[in-house]
């Protein structure tokens, strides 16, 4: 199959899940994810994706200096974890940090958006899964930086991120996807704010994810193919 066919084939399986959620397939955003990839093959995907989800700063530098100001008009989002000595290159480089997930970066990346005056948005990472090697804040640490979050003078909260356990276990991936939609319709109630996303899904289990409420998906190898070395 092409790119662009992997990416139609996509677009009917969300739309499937989604109709089976009770939800349409357009309420679905679909973030292209392009670590390793070429910018040749990101614009080939542009089209036909909501955005683009890049892992590290240094690398999405170097793919916008190739992409440049005729590059298709398209949303950046950062997803993979950002440490603190990267925060003012992201703030510059990033429409979005999907993976907001401390206290400290929290006041980093307010305070180095209000120095370049501009609002950030923002989504929450949350460890739901309870899974050591993956990044995102605990469950019961959440409230305190939600409610920071809520408070800063720059920050822009849209909604919330999880990285569903790797297993296969379909069980026990749709409960850690279920328990970030309670915390988000929690947020919700308490804030009295909308938090249009919920970030849950990838290749191998964005359908689950639409099945628990995602209204995005983050979508890579299912895209591109097996990831190339750097």
């Amino acid at each position: 199959m092409t790119l662009e066919e992997r990416i139609s084939a996509i677009r009917e399986r969300i739309a499937c899940c989604a109709e089976r959620a009770g939800r349409r397939g357009s309420d679905v955003r679909l973030v292209g994810v392009t670590k390793t990839r070429t910018v040749e093959e990101m614009r080939r995907a542009a089209p036909l994706i909501d955005a683009i989800g890049e892992n590290r700063v240094q690398e999405a530098l170097l793919k916008k200096e190739k992409w440049g100001d005729a590059g298709p008009e398209l949303e950046w989002r950062l997803i993979g974890h950002l440490q603190k000595n990267k925060a003012r290159r992201a703030v510059e480089l990033f429409d979005s940090v999907d993976s907001l997930d401390s206290l400290p970066l929290a006041a980093t990346l307010d305070r180095i958006a209000l120095e370049q005056e501009r609002f950030l948005p923002v989504l929450i990472e949350v460890n739901t899964a309870a899974e050591a090697s993956k990044t995102g804040i605990a469950p019961d640490a959440f409230p305190e930086l939600l409610d920071h979050v809520l408070n800063s003078s720059r920050l822009v909260l849209q909604g919330l991120m999880t990285i569903g356990p790797l297993t296969d276990d379909e069980a026990q991936v749709r409960r850690a996807f279920a328990s970030l939609r309670e915390l988000w319709l929690r947020a919700r109630a308490s804030s009295g704010r909308d938090l249009p996303i919920l970030s849950m899904g990838m290749s191998g289990d964005f359908e689950w994810g639409i099945l628990e409420g995602s209204t995005m998906v983050r979508i890579g190898t299912a895209i591109f193919g097996s990831r190339q070395p750097l």
